[in-house]
């Protein structure tokens, strides 16, 4: 039966082969519109780490008081002084500290041009936390961390330029001036958006990952500044930021900082930790005001950080908007070109047929033009995506892919969209009154 109301489709949309191929087109660009624009929002949208996003949290303490905050917001990131008290107080099943840096790097014998590597400082458990997954070697242990240990991980990229991708876990680097030994290489490992230093690199979220890692400590003990985010509550001179120990017990806020928590009792206690550190805080003097503390998961802390650009959300809107009208266009086209076979339709109630069979004729038929609108649609997004970079940063548009959710996702939108638009032709079409049509056609 399914397959005779598609054949009839076929050969009903054969006599009206004008307007059948303007409501094909219609919806194929009204679709293709709308995915590559939800193609975009979800690439910048996307979960990076969808295994154990719901476990990572970030902390922050408001050290800026409610005059110097936004909303009664916390700062993005940590002072130093609550981001090693926070890390040494090993609440969490893992703790990292970072913040993102630029190193020299130069070679002893001049084999290797001197170049500039961006990278982060991080801690031990960073490697665990974030699953980022090596190629040779391992990240640092805990105790490197306390020994302000020389060691560094290097990503893939970087060992192929220097040691043609062979493993160089234990030679050594030097990075601004000091020798330190590799501790591991890095597999290909850049997610985007760029969640871990989010904090100190939201305006650059979408930036690749650095090339070099070496532990926090070490970066503090250079005294290696953070290239990005440096907020401090008060107007710009009352902290000499230039003398680093002023900088460290400031209230300059420069560093991320993440934990694990496995459960909801783990972020309940937490989070408990938080506001009795505040509080603790305010009794000593150093704040003025009740404790303000937030603990945000990773996809929470990503939309409260609005990364997504807001070019992907403004053409998600503007395609909506465009499919909308598509949408009205067709349901006029399908009107017209339904209701001029009413004197088929009354035959065939005449017939027997019942109204039930016109409305499963006519949404198979609607459903038949959305599904090859749904494939000239496909064809018109990979076409849109090719062009992306011309409506959207390089770096946004060349996360865009398409795979096979996307393209049948295109398939269903055109068919649901078409059926839904054929609803209102399909009731009018089958009200029509099968004496009528047959007095006027006798």
């Amino acid at each position: 039966m399914w397959g005779y109301y598609v054949a009839l489709a076929l050969r009903s949309s054969g006599r009206s082969k004008a307007l059948t191929a303007l409501v094909i087109v219609l919806l194929a660009f009204g679709v293709s519109a709308c995915m590559v624009s939800y193609a975009v929002f979800r690439a910048t949208t996307s979960d990076p780490l969808p295994a154990k996003s719901s476990r990572l949290y970030v902390p922050q303490v408001d050290n800026f008081g409610p005059s110097h905050t936004w909303q009664n917001e916390p700062p993005y990131t940590l002072s130093y002084t609550d981001a090693m008290v926070l890390w040494q107080a090993h609440k969490a099943s893992r703790q990292t500290l970072l913040y993102p840096a630029i190193w020299q790097m130069e070679s002893d014998d001049g084999s290797t041009p001197a170049m500039s590597l961006g990278g982060d400082a991080v801690t031990a458990d960073f490697f665990a936390m974030f699953d980022v997954p090596f190629r040779f070697g391992s990240g640092w242990a805990a105790n490197d961390d306390e020994q302000r240990a020389t060691v560094v991980v290097i990503s893939r990229r970087l060992n192929d330029k220097l040691f043609g991708g062979q493993n160089s876990v234990g030679k050594a680097i030097r990075l601004d001036g000091h020798v330190f030994r590799i501790a591991g290489v890095l597999e290909d490992w850049n997610p985007k958006p760029r969640f871990f230093d989010l904090g100190t690199f939201f305006n650059k979220a979408f930036d690749d990952a650095g090339d070099i890692y070496i532990p926090f400590t070490r970066g503090i003990a250079m005294q290696k500044d953070s290239t990005t985010y440096n907020g401090c509550p008060t107007e710009s001179g009352v902290y000499d930021t230039s003398r680093w120990d002023a900088r460290l017990t400031s209230e300059c806020a420069w560093i991320d900082a993440w934990v694990e928590l496995a459960t909801p009792a783990e972020v309940a206690r937490y989070r408990e930790f938080l506001n009795n550190y505040a509080g603790q805080q305010q009794r000593l003097g150093r704040f003025s005001w009740g404790p303000n503390v937030r603990l945000r998961n990773l996809m929470d802390w990503m939309a409260y950080m609005e990364i997504t650009p807001r070019a992907s959300s403004l053409s998600m809107l503007i395609s909506a908007s465009f499919l909308l009208i598509v949408l009205v266009n067709v349901v006029g086209l399908m009107l017209a070109q339904f209701m001029r076979r009413t004197p088929e339709i009354g035959i065939r109630r005449a017939l027997g047929a019942s109204r039930s069979a016109i409305y499963r004729q006519f949404l198979i038929e609607g459903a038949t033009m959305g599904f090859v609108g749904g494939l000239v649609g496909v064809a018109l997004t990979l076409l849109g995506l090719w062009g992306a970079g011309g409506l959207f940063e390089p770096k946004i548009a060349r996360l865009v892919h398409v795979d096979a959710s996307l393209i049948a996702l295109t398939v269903l939108l055109a068919v649901v969209a078409t059926v839904v638009s054929a609803l209102y032709p399909t009731w009018r079409a089958a009200q029509t009154q099968p004496a009528w049509q047959i007095k006027i056609n006798s």
